[in-house]
């Protein structure tokens, strides 16, 4: 099992090269809004509950997803209400099911990140999407930010998402893995 670990700031190109990824090996992409946006339904975000819960189900699925050698790629923002050791934790995790975490840093000028930051595809999920916000956050401390350890870094300003997801495999020499109906016949 291989899990590739997308980091880098709002904007860098996470989901769009985690996409890329899937389409090219067939990893699929486990985007983290797919619990931030579940768990802010119920509880604030940074709130003890949505820190504990989201934690435990990033977790819970890339554990099993190990467990079963089922290979996939994982977007992730470091921020503060993250704990610290977070990227230690899902490493021993994958590594005690005979897995490997591949870390990859994709990196975005300001300037870029604020052009991004405002598209029209950041809002199907509750991204931040706002320049002045994104300024705002650039500029605050609310605690210490642990940064994953980085395999690989790619500048996506200068690398496409297909490239990128391209360059991924082949740093990596990630094999293909069927892609999985969602909702088998039954």
């Amino acid at each position: 099992m291989e899990l590739i670990f997308l980091h880098g700031p709002a904007a860098a190109g996470k989901l769009t090269t985690a996409r890329a990824l899937e389409q090219l090996v067939g990893y699929p992409a486990f985007h983290n809004h797919l619990v931030v946006d579940t768990l802010t339904t119920v509880f604030a975000f940074g709130s003890e509950p949505f820190v504990r819960l989201r934690e435990r189900f990033w977790l819970d699925v890339i554990g099993d997803a190990a467990t079963i050698g089922r290979s996939l790629s994982f977007t992730f923002t470091p921020e503060p209400t993250v704990p610290l050791g977070f990227s230690r934790r899902v490493r021993e995790l994958v590594e005690r099911s005979g897995g490997y975490v591949r870390f990859v840093r994709l990196t975005v000028s300001d300037t870029e990140q604020e052009r991004r930051i405002e598209n029209e595809d950041r809002h199907s999920f509750h991204k931040l999407n706002d320049v002045s916000t994104l300024r705002r956050v650039r500029n605050e401390t609310h605690g210490p930010v642990e940064h994953p350890p980085v395999d690989l870094e790619i500048d996506t300003e200068a690398s496409s998402a297909e490239e990128s997801a391209a360059l991924i495999a082949e740093r990596f020499g990630l094999r293909a893995q069927a892609q999985q109906d969602r909702y088998p016949e039954r």
